[in-house]
């Protein structure tokens, strides 16, 4: 593969640019990207921030755009203000190359009119958080019926965010002869339905180094019942993962199992088909967003959740079946990270490990317990805290209105907030612990969309 920027057809102004810019060679993405880019071909590509994707989709953007014509013709949607920010400073030091250019970044948690003025002046690019675009387009102030070329950028972020109903909102408003690009650190189920929803025939793009081979290390520890909550939970202050889903075979085992694990300072919940409705929907939400660290479960309660950069599978029951078994741990190492599956037995249950064996055509990795030794650490707490608002969809709550408030003065940053899930009549949203308190405060005191609405935190 060629990574010289001169054998990809872009225009002597530009390869110029680049070399005063140091751009000395392309990255693995970009030089995976760029040619199918160049091409006019929508695009789904895997790479994470630092990789060099924004030259790798700005270069096929700018190259797109006519200078000449004030319409917006190329659109980039970014999960927070930070990002888009950093994008638009980068997009514009690759459109020195464009004279005449015009770019304008629009997110929340900023006033709207100086972005009402710079878009009225006319804007080739445009650059923002989806809540405020789509604001935008209710307001008449943008308009993408000339759109050419529209880039999702950290898709998965996106969606984790809660605004894929934003961005099939916005991307409706834009012709359908367009090149789509999307660009996710990883590929959860929703990636795969928003480009199903709004790519054509997509080239798919992994680099090796974002997409090394699944790895999932598979230990089995002999032990009976009775010592097992007690070794799973010095196993897990022993290795912190960061988030760790525990399979066990009865809604009754799986509610003792969590009491279990809470009494040792381990923030656990379960998830099991005696929950109602609305506590399921809390207990999704917590362990989704990084809010809970520890979620037990049955294979029924489980299916269907995705959860992104899961650390590690605990069987503490064994699954008779091994086909449920390599199914319950293939959650865990994904989109090319390490993983681990740590798994209990009983003296009863050898014939079971015999038959993963043989499933598997692996000999089975079996663990000595004595290697699972105390820990300094007197408890397992999550990175991200929740809030609950009294106010979902049926409030015409959007995951932008949400973010914009967080994020206006005196609230915190985008980065410091996780994903937000909104119901019918409430929206679950993910803070990071250490401004937790001050994210709490600042949406009790101020309005979202003109109303108040009750905020409490959920532990």
């Amino acid at each position: 593969m060629n990574h010289d920027f001169a054998s990809l057809p872009l225009s002597p102004a530009m390869l110029a640019n680049l070399d005063a810019l140091e751009y000395r060679a392309m990255t693995p993405i970009q030089a995976a990207v760029l040619p199918s880019v160049l091409a006019g071909r929508d695009v789904i590509a895997q790479a994470r921030t630092g990789s060099g994707k924004t030259a790798a989709f700005g270069l096929g953007l700018l190259a797109r755009v006519d200078a000449h014509d004030a319409a917006t013709q190329a659109l980039v949607l970014c999960p927070t203000r930070e990002l888009a920010d950093q994008v638009g400073k980068q997009l514009r030091l690759l459109a020195r190359a464009t004279p005449n250019l015009k770019l304008a970044i629009v997110c929340g948690g900023v006033p709207m009119y100086p972005q009402v003025s710079s878009l009225r002046h006319g804007a080739h690019v445009v650059v923002g958080t989806p809540g405020r675009v789509a604001k935008h387009l209710r307001k008449g102030s943008l308009a993408l019926d000339r759109v050419a070329v529209v880039v999702l950028d950290e898709g998965d972020r996106m969606l984790d965010m809660g605004f894929a109903d934003e961005i099939l909102g916005i991307v409706r408003q834009i012709p359908s002869a367009r090149q789509t690009l999307l660009f996710s650190a990883t590929y959860p189920e929703g990636i795969e339905r928003i480009s199903a929803a709004i790519q054509r025939e997509p080239i798919r793009v992994a680099v090796d180094e974002a997409h090394a081979a699944t790895h999932i290390e598979q230990i089995f520890y002999p032990a009976d019942h009775g010592r097992g909550p007690a070794m799973v939970g010095t196993w897990l202050k022993q290795h912190r993962p960061s988030s760790a889903l525990v399979f066990c075979n009865t809604k009754a085992q799986c509610a003792s199992l969590a009491d279990s694990l809470a009494r040792q300072g381990i923030h656990a919940l379960a998830l099991h088909g005696d929950l109602e409705q609305v506590d399921r929907d809390r207990v999704l939400a917590m362990f989704a967003n990084r809010s809970c660290p520890v979620l037990v479960a049955t294979d029924v309660a489980a299916r269907g959740l995705d959860i992104a950069e899961l650390g590690a599978v605990i069987n503490f029951e064994l699954p008779r079946d091994p086909e449920i078994y390599v199914h319950r741990i293939g959650r865990t190492g994904r989109a090319g990270a390490s993983g681990i599956a740590l798994s209990l037995f009983t003296p009863a249950q050898k014939p079971w490990v015999r038959a993963i064996e043989a499933f598997q055509q692996t000999p089975a990795k079996l663990g000595d317990p004595s290697e699972i030794v105390a820990s300094s650490d007197a408890r397992l707490e999550a990175p991200m805290v929740t809030l609950w608002i009294r106010g979902g969809r049926r409030d015409k709550l959007g995951a932008g209105d949400v973010l914009g408030t967080l994020t206006s003065a005196g609230g915190v940053l985008g980065s410091q907030v996780g994903k937000i899930a909104i119901g019918d009549r409430w929206t679950y949203v993910a803070i990071e612990r250490a401004v937790a308190d001050q994210a709490l405060a600042h949406l009790q005191r101020e309005p979202i969309k003109k109303r108040h609405f009750d905020v409490r935190r959920v532990d």
